[in-house]
């Protein structure tokens, strides 16, 4: 899985914003805030991380129950599904 073409992560006055540019822009019109967990999933889905290794991210970083995780992280991939973000 990994974050499509035309999407860029930025701060801007503190917040992370992800910003459509190009061909993105077409398809959201808009920007999207992330907070800090949104933002750390971010980076690794740049990299092209998979579900599983996420979940197991946050939850490291977090010292949140796995399936809990888990959860967080498809409803965040879910998300980024619906408005185009992401390529399989």
């Amino acid at each position: 899985m990994k974050i499509r073409e035309g999407f860029i992560l930025r701060e801007v006055a503190g917040n992370h914003v992800v910003v459509p540019v190009g061909k993105a822009s077409t398809t959201l019109n808009g920007i999207i805030r992330l907070n800090n967990s949104g933002v750390l999933l971010w980076g690794l889905l740049l990299a092209g991380s998979d579900e599983k290794s996420l979940a197991e991210k946050l939850k490291e970083e977090y010292g949140i129950p796995e399936d809990q995780a888990a959860r967080d992280v498809g409803v965040f991939l879910d998300s980024l599904k619906k408005i185009g973000c992401l390529e399989d």
